[in-house]
């Protein structure tokens, strides 16, 4: 596969700053001022890290897909095609402020112990605007005429309400998986609690990620095309992404409506039992499916769906 460093490093990307929006938008909706000042979520060193990860994904990534433009490795790239890539499109113009934006996600990272709820706030901020700029790399961002601004503010929608979702996710891992000897005695009480009230903003995040995935389906393939789906392979990957997406649906009601329940029961007996083991269960195969889908999701966006539909 011809495009496999381009699809590893846009997977890469997506993954790190879809998780880092979710987590930062988490310690709002799910956490009181006192406990993130507590450090329940103790965001500094993760978010850190995975922004300064991000930027390094966004920059070579760049000199990916200036590589695969040319038919060249990494390392022989042209560099005038990569200034004026980077200088004269709109893919570079989204591309700086990307790394603009991961440069005050780091700075922020770097003051949330100072100044919790303002640096929370920018960081959220930034990566949030660092997502949006993902549009311009994928079938969005070439999309001309009266459509072109609607396709880019649906996939932006897509994109951060799927940030939400995943970001949550990984929240509740990283809460439910904390070693016993280092867990707050308050941890599964505030864990109960911010599952209710991600069921809530879950349930938005997925009525909006049907809503946007129907519009942008409907400008990239368009509905007299829908049936050939099977027989492409975009529309074939296309279809594998929309039954993981599916599969995340049960997994995600039966957090809802069976396992957070089973936790509640837990608490008022002041016993773990096996509601968390089984939470904890549904939760990474729900983030795993969910990983999945964003490594089809960078495959799509290397393939053309009209040629393909042609």
């Amino acid at each position: 596969m011809d495009n496999l460093p381009v699809i590893a490093i846009r997977f890469a990307l997506y993954a790190d700053l879809l998780v880092l929006t979710g987590l930062a938008a988490f310690s709002f909706y799910a956490l009181t001022r006192e406990e993130r000042a507590a450090g329940i979520l103790p965001l500094m060193y993760p978010a850190a890290l995975l922004s300064i990860l991000g930027l390094f994904l966004s920059g070579i990534g760049m000199v990916a897909l200036v590589a695969g433009m040319m038919g060249s490795s990494l390392i022989a790239i042209d560099t005038e095609v990569l200034q004026s890539l980077v200088t004269e499109s709109s893919i570079g113009m989204a591309w700086l402020v990307r790394m603009a934006s991961m440069v005050g996600a780091i700075m922020f990272a770097l003051l949330l112990a100072r100044s919790p709820t303002v640096a929370r706030l920018g960081l959220l901020a930034s990566v949030s605007l660092a997502v949006a700029t993902l549009v311009w790399t994928g079938h969005a961002g070439a999309t001309e005429g009266s459509f072109g601004w609607v396709h880019r503010v649906s996939d932006i929608v897509h994109m951060m309400a799927a940030s939400i979702w995943l970001g949550g996710i990984a929240a509740f891992i990283w809460l439910l998986f904390v070693p016993l000897a280092r867990r707050s005695p308050m941890t599964l009480t505030i864990t109960h609690r911010a599952l209710e009230q991600f069921s809530r903003v879950g349930g938005m995040c997925v009525a909006l990620i049907i809503a946007t995935g129907v519009i942008n389906s409907l400008i990239l393939v368009g509905p007299s095309n829908f049936l050939v789906l099977p027989r492409t392979p975009y529309g074939l990957l296309l279809i594998a992404k929309i039954a993981l997406f599916g599969v995340m649906l049960l997994l995600a009601a039966s957090n809802r409506w069976r396992l957070t329940p089973m936790l509640s029961a837990v608490l008022n007996e002041r016993s773990e039992m096996s509601a968390v083991r089984k939470l904890k269960i549904s939760l990474l195969t729900e983030g795993l499916a969910a990983l999945a889908v964003l490594a089809l999701v960078a495959w799509l966006g290397t393939l053309e769906p009209t040629s393909a539909l042609a």
